[in-house]
């Protein structure tokens, strides 16, 4: 029997601000390497003896970038929306149930996107190995042999072996620890949580119908009553905002017998805090790390990323600069941890930043500010080839679209009209209107806003091709 991967893809990533934001969070951006973690993972799932088509959970907002990254690989999955966020618990108990349709005793492996695995091919050998004990009737978590005493990873003290596979029962979880308690556990043999699962679907239902049984009838209910929406599985929202939000720790691995635990020495990590993408990095002589528009001179361990700008850092150790389009973090790689902290500061004060970035993708494409005034703004705006932007109208603003790049298809007020570069057209408040891109090329153009207010509610979609309508 092949093992039912899926992938949590949720999550929104503060620790790495502000590369990743709720807009954009960190399972979607190639932190370490050339493709986003969420990705990877689906690469090393792709053995089809091992693995069966991967079921993706993420939230409803993230579908599009979910189906775009699959796309750009060359993968398929089954992809489900969760139409409120309700932590791990409500997620794992949607998984086994959506497995179990497939047959109750499948194998299910319950794995985040967000974390790297150096070693693919030995986390699937490992995986086999835990499904075999899955079969069994354990619940097999990954338990990573500590290479330093980390204080933002939870703990799992191994107890006896339960099986021949070396799978052994859990004797304990720990919450994560201060620095001498964190200290002592390595010392001990302790491992961390990896927070990734094996397990068969019919056992996992069973402890959460006995330890969180409105958690488990909340998600039957949601996906009793889900609906198809374009190639995505929407979860019933009434139905699942009944779950308890609660993690998968709290709601089962923490109360049950069957919890059990293998070694994996794979090279993983969570890829949490801007020190662990650091050290996951390539890095000179030095010890430096830099990536996209950076520089540093007479610096020890330092990571500077930039995304747009010239970031340059002088004699500075130990430190992380990250920039981007519309912020600059600057830290000690001691004090990477408190990011969040600080973005949660930032939400406090109701700072855009914290949330979203300058560029906002959309399924047909993206726009970007380039300026604003108090009844202007300015947009860049591209267009995937085949993309289709909603008919839609604006009751606050008028809009005047150049074309830079490629043909605009321009709907207005039913009129169909084709702009080509160096061509623009004017849509007056009012009219309905829509844009498309017919040809085989990136759609891109500049869009000038006039009006008395020119925020993003001010849309109404008559018709849409994505059904945000």
């Amino acid at each position: 029997m092949k093992i039912i991967p899926v992938i949590m893809c949720g999550g929104s990533g503060t620790r790495v601000w502000p590369e990743s934001r709720e807009s954009l969070p960190k399972q979607f951006i190639p932190l370490v390497g050339e493709t986003s973690t969420f990705q990877s993972i689906v690469k090393m799932l792709a053995d089809r003896t091992t693995f069966d088509e991967p079921i993706i959970i993420t939230n409803i907002d993230y579908r599009f970038r979910v189906a775009e990254q699959l796309q750009e690989i060359g993968a398929t999955g089954m992809i489900v929306l969760e139409p409120i966020r309700r932590d791990s618990g409500p997620a794992v108990a949607t998984a086994a149930i959506l497995a179990a349709k497939a047959a109750p005793d499948a194998v299910v492996a319950v794995l985040a996107a967000d974390h790297v695995f150096g070693d693919g091919k030995a986390f699937m050998e490992l995986c086999r190995e835990a499904g075999e004990s899955a079969k069994k009737g354990a619940i097999v978590t990954f338990g990573v042999k500590p290479d330093h005493a980390a204080t933002g990873y939870g703990y799992i003290r191994p107890g006896e072996l339960r099986d021949e596979t070396g799978v052994r029962k859990v004797a304990a979880f720990v919450e994560k620890p201060d620095s001498a308690t964190a200290a002592r556990f390595v010392e001990e043999g302790y491992l961390w949580n990896s927070g990734n699962f094996v397990f068969r679907a019919d056992i996992m239902l069973e402890e959460l119908k006995r330890f969180e049984p409105d958690m488990a009838s909340a998600a039957e209910e949601g996906v009793a009553k889900a609906r198809k929406d374009l190639d995505f599985l929407v979860l019933d929202g009434e139905s699942f905002a009944k779950a308890p939000k609660k993690s998968i720790d709290y709601a089962v691995m923490e109360r049950t017998d069957k919890a059990a635990v293998i070694t994996a020495n794979v090279g993983w990590s969570d890829v949490g805090v801007w020190s662990t993408v650091w050290r996951l990095s390539e890095r000179d002589e030095s010890g430096n790390s830099l990536r996209g528009d950076a520089v540093a001179i007479d610096s020890r361990n330092v990571l500077v990323r930039s995304n747009g700008h010239l970031a340059a850092v002088v004699g500075l150790s130990d430190v992380i600069v990250v920039a981007t389009e519309d912020a600059v973090l600057v830290a000690n790689q001691s004090h990477a941890d408190k990011v969040k902290q600080l973005v949660d500061q930032l939400k406090a004060r109701n700072r855009r930043e914290a949330t979203e970035h300058k560029r906002c993708y959309r399924p047909w494409g993206y726009y970007q500010s380039v300026d604003m005034g108090a009844r202007y703004q300015v947009k860049r705006i591209v267009v995937k080839p085949g993309g289709r932007l909603s008919l839609q109208k604006h009751f606050h603003r008028a809009e005047h679209w150049i074309v830079v790049r490629g043909t605009a298809e321009v709907t207005r007020n039913g009129e169909i009209h084709y702009v080509h570069e160096n061509e623009s057209i004017y849509l007056p408040i009012g009219c309905e209107h829509r844009m498309a891109n017919p040809g085989k090329i990136p759609l891109e153009l500049i869009e000038v806003q006039t009006g008395s207010y020119l925020g993003e509610d001010d849309i109404v979609r008559i018709e849409d091709v994505y059904n945000r309508a």
